[in-house]
């Protein structure tokens, strides 16, 4: 609970744009959602996303540029959708 007079940030933009990720993510395919959570949530390298699939490194890397692009499509969709008059949001 915060003292009397503190001043409290406004968290709804943070928890608005973690919804959206977690949206955005439950539309990937199984192993591409995989390689974005192991390389970018857990910080594992190529080298060790690799291992822990068991595919090579150079599979990491396509999906993980496959997952990023759709990622992209569908963040800015959604942003373009929430848009008053067809306007995007920046």
């Amino acid at each position: 609970m915060p003292e009397p007079g503190q001043i409290v940030s406004d968290q709804s933009a943070i928890v608005a744009d973690r919804d959206q990720l977690l949206r955005a993510l439950a539309t990937l395919p199984a192993r591409q959602r995989a390689v974005i959570v192991l390389r970018y949530l857990e910080d594992l390298s190529e080298a060790q996303t690799s291992v822990v699939l068991g595919c090579s490194e150079g599979t990491v890397k396509s999906q993980a540029s496959r997952a990023l692009a759709k990622l992209r499509e569908a963040v800015g969709a959604e942003r373009q959708a929430g848009a008053p008059d067809g306007k995007e949001l920046r």
